[in-house]
């Protein structure tokens, strides 16, 4: 949340088209956690980092849910698991096509 609220501060920062400085910039999300604890998280800061500016792709988070009641980080699953990784693949290749998307194209400036 820290950094949610740090965010806040670029809503009154523009750049020399009246654009806040996060326009033109994408973010993805990842979660740890339980399922619907994760998709709560997921929906929450989709809001929160759009409405400063950055823009969500198509696939934009991924998570891991581990056993219930288990003491076993993801950091320390081996081998890592093959559908958050898949996931975690396609949400890169993701980001990495819209930030070059926005880079040939970005928003346009505010009127």
């Amino acid at each position: 949340m820290t950094v949610l609220e740090r965010l806040d501060a670029e809503l009154s920062e523009i750049d020399d088209t009246a654009r806040m400085l996060t326009y033109d910039k994408v973010a993805g999300i990842g979660v740890v956690g339980n399922e619907d604890g994760a998709h709560h998280v997921t929906a929450e800061l989709c809001q929160a980092l759009s409405d400063v500016g950055f823009t969500i792709p198509a696939n934009g988070s991924t998570y891991w849910v581990g056993e219930a009641m288990q003491g076993v980080d993801y950091k320390d699953k081996q081998p890592t698991p093959e559908k958050t990784a898949g996931t975690t693949k396609t949400m890169a290749r993701n980001l990495a096509h819209l930030a070059g998307l926005l880079v040939e194209s970005p928003y346009p400036a505010r009127e």
